[in-house]
């Protein structure tokens, strides 16, 4: 079955846009995407009442995108995004002070990969860590972690 685009009504390609933009912030995470997500998806609502031109679609895009990356993206930004290594934040996050096991070579400048909880993550350090060396988590930097050595 052929699914013929044209006949897309355009709150169903707003829909999809916005679908694939949550996608793509998932690829390259940032915490932007999201947000122009969130217009296309407001578009897409706006027009299952009102039938506008594509230009105004566009300007409606723009503007929701804009309005929305304005109010929410600082609060969800330091609610979320940004714990640093010093700071209240640490006590509520559950990944500080766990273990992790390093699956490449990490140092000063060169980020690396580890694995917590069965899952890879992308990983810094100050110091210089060898593949399979047991490792602290000490913050978390967006989805990045920050470890250290492990210190017996």
């Amino acid at each position: 079955m052929d699914v013929d685009v044209t006949t897309l009504n355009p709150e169903v390609i707003w829909f999809l846009i916005g679908v694939g933009l949550l996608l793509l912030e998932l690829v390259i995470p940032g915490l932007i995407f999201v947000f122009f997500g969130i217009g296309a998806w407001a578009t897409a609502a706006i027009l299952l009442g009102v039938d506008l031109s594509i230009n105004t679609q566009l300007l409606l895009f723009a503007a929701t995108s804009l309005g929305s990356l304005l109010l929410l993206r600082r609060s969800i930004r330091k609610k979320y995004m940004d714990v640093s290594i010093n700071g209240e934040e640490d006590a509520d996050n559950s990944f500080i002070g766990n273990q992790a096991i390093s699956l490449t070579e990490i140092s000063p400048g060169k980020d690396g990969k580890v694995e917590f909880n069965g899952s890879q993550w992308e990983a810094c350090s100050t110091a210089s860590i060898e593949p399979r060396m047991a490792v602290t988590i000490i913050g978390m930097k967006s989805i990045k972690l920050i470890v250290e050595p492990l210190k017996l």
